[in-house]
């Protein structure tokens, strides 16, 4: 049996379970319950959650993302990260996963499109953005031989009912959107089969 460990943002969140349970009987699908955050807290806990979720050495697969917390804004002061940091920690995290799960594939999934006047005044994202670190994680990834699930597009023009707010697609149908894009990225790669 495969295993999997899905790593990320509350994005992650939305679609970890529907892809556990598709996989059901052909992979074990691992993640932490644990909201991933930015990049650094990712580079930060990588080790920690291995050791807590008992993943293991023999991980087949690496899916996870990190993004759209290191794009808010915090009122006037730009990005949480700035573009310079979340290239070099982008680097470190695919490092320090090539050391955690040395037989792993990776995938790196890019951050989603928001619902820009939807933020309040102290805390916002814009899209402007969220395209410009995408662009760098792919720049990245390409380089690093790291394969990318661009996730950008793919939820991009959806319609309003398949957001549950600005940020997410905590709906049936965002779900089941967002976890077929993730499994038609994953599942090849695996040799696993799905029903959408």
């Amino acid at each position: 049996m495969k295993k999997i460990v899905l790593i990320g943002d509350s994005i992650r969140k939305g679609y970890d379970t529907y892809v556990q349970e598709k996989l059901a009987g052909q992979a074990e699908v691992f993640f932490t319950e644990e909201n991933c955050r930015f990049a650094q807290y990712v580079y930060l806990n990588l080790l920690g959650w291995k050791m807590d979720g008992n993943w293991g050495d023999d991980v087949d697969l690496v899916h996870w993302n990190a993004g759209l917390w290191d794009v808010g804004h915090l009122m006037d002061e730009g990005t949480i990260t700035t573009p310079e940091q979340y290239a070099l920690t982008l680097r470190r995290i695919v490092k320090r996963i090539r050391m955690l799960f040395p037989k792993a594939v990776i995938v790196f999934a890019t951050s989603t499109p928001v619902i820009e006047e939807k933020y309040g005044k102290d805390f916002w994202r814009k899209n402007a953005d969220i395209e410009q670190y995408n662009a760098i994680a792919k720049e990245i990834m390409a380089e690093l031989d790291v394969l990318v699930d661009d996730l950008y597009p793919v939820m991009k023009d959806i319609p309003d009912s398949e957001r549950s707010d600005m940020t997410h697609f905590y709906t049936p149908e965002g779900t089941k959107r967002i976890g077929n894009a993730v499994l038609g990225c994953i599942c090849p790669v695996l040799g696993l089969e799905w029903e959408a």
